[in-house]
């Protein structure tokens, strides 16, 4: 709420578009992180439990796409600001 009041008095000024490309990079590099986080512990716990490595690729890919789901609504969202 206080953030759509404030995107509101600030959409004269021109602060929206900036918030929403800063909204919209964080993101990008949110879920660059998150899922760089995702596969440097999925390759070592592959290499710690080579028999487990069907059952984290396959949690690795769902929480992967989990990620980009998050990432790519947010970016819409900034985007609809815009």
């Amino acid at each position: 709420m206080l953030l759509t009041i404030l995107l509101q008095a600030a959409a004269g000024a021109g602060l929206a578009k900036l918030g929403a490309g800063i909204g919209a990079g964080l993101a990008a590099i949110g879920a660059g992180i998150g899922i760089g986080n995702i596969g440097s512990s999925a390759m070592e716990g592959i290499a710690r439990q080579p028999e487990a490595s069907g059952d984290i690729r396959m949690n690795m890919i769902i929480a992967s796409a989990l990620i980009d789901a998050v990432a790519l609504f947010t970016i819409v969202v900034c985007g609809f600001i815009l």
